[in-house]
């Protein structure tokens, strides 16, 4: 890589897949570098093989790139970092799994159907999964972007995460890995950092004080934790 040329962060979102929920996160960012928010239908119900062709149509043709993955998409943002894209120099993981982070709930799935979708519900649902870092800007940020997205999509999603399974394909990513640990995290357990951990060692785990939310309650620390990281790797790259 020729030193000054930009790095670009490629930004796949959590459950919503709106990527609207990363604007506090990419307002933290400023000009330290590129950023591309990929977006996932909100009316059409894809499963992860079919998202991920999205992302690898979105990935940048030139120039050195990193991947982050949030909550929903961290199983896809492995996926594509094991086939070794060109320009790939980093994986960023946020509050992710490379499996369902919650087994036992797997024999539920025929219950989904019933989960309500209202208004009222993604308005109490964003109000306990950020907890005590609520805030009336984020609460309303959550409820626009997850009511844009149609009820049998998000239904999908919550399927498709209950049988998801990319440990092998973390085995064969070949840059360094970054993963982001909200401490008050409601929805993906430290098990599933210990996972990605156990099978690449070499992981750096960073715990953040800050709900399942974290890239949208702690936009600032995330944001430095993530340019350092990408310094970091595009130093390593100019010096290859």
């Amino acid at each position: 890589m020729n030193p000054g040329t930009p790095v670009t962060l490629v930004l796949l979102p959590g459950m919503d897949g709106t990527g609207e929920l990363f604007r506090p996160f990419v307002a933290a960012i400023g000009n330290r570098f590129c950023v591309k928010v990929v977006e996932y239908p909100v009316s059409e119900t894809l499963g992860y093989s079919d998202l991920e062709s999205i992302v690898r149509s979105a990935l940048p043709k030139d120039g050195p790139f990193l991947i982050l993955g949030e909550s929903f998409s961290g199983p896809i943002a492995v996926a594509v970092a094991a086939s070794r894209p060109q320009g790939l120099i980093g994986l960023v993981l946020c509050c992710t799994f490379v499996r369902n982070p919650h087994p036992r709930l797997r024999s539920l799935s025929l219950l989904i159907g019933a989960l309500p979708t209202g208004p009222l519900f993604i308005r109490a649902a964003g109000t306990a999964l950020l907890g005590h870092f609520s805030t009336p800007a984020l609460r309303e940020m959550f409820v626009q972007a997850v009511t844009t997205v149609a009820p049998a999509v998000l239904r999908g999603r919550l399927r498709s995460v209950l049988t998801v399974d990319v440990a092998d394909d973390l085995a064969s990513v070949n840059v360094p890995i970054l993963y982001l640990r909200a401490a008050a995290d409601a929805v993906v357990p430290a098990a599933a950092a210990e996972l990605i951990k156990s099978i690449r060692p070499e992981t750096q785990v960073v715990k953040v004080t800050a709900p399942h939310f974290l890239l949208q309650a702690a936009p600032k620390k995330a944001a430095a934790l993530v340019g350092k990281f990408v310094d970091t790797n595009s130093q390593m790259q100019q010096n290859s």
